[in-house]
């Protein structure tokens, strides 16, 4: 037995749409937090490479490697942020 509805009100989504909505939101979140922790891996490990190399040689270069690692953090925290927004945005909405 189906159900009928009637007509849609200004601003309201059938709930077939709303679950796809949730689960796409849901799904941009969840492959942000992945990219953030893949960036988080990455920049970790280069930042111990550079440190070490450092250590060893003095030579100023791997502490600016040492930076443009922070900064890809930093940026990748950023997106993340600005996902979240949009999510929230869009789950008001």
């Amino acid at each position: 037995m189906s159900s009928v509805s009637g007509p849609k009100l200004s601003g309201e989504i059938s709930p077939g749409a709303a679950q796809s909505i949730a689960q796409s939101s849901a799904l941009a979140m969840s492959d942000a937090t992945d990219n953030l922790r893949n960036l988080n891996t990455l920049s970790t490990t280069a930042i111990g490479v550079a440190l070490s190399q450092y250590i060893e040689t003095g030579d100023p270069k791997f502490g600016e490697m040492i930076a443009q690692a922070q900064n890809v953090v930093t940026a990748g925290t950023d997106n993340f942020a600005r996902v979240g927004e949009k999510v929230t945005e869009l789950m008001k909405s």
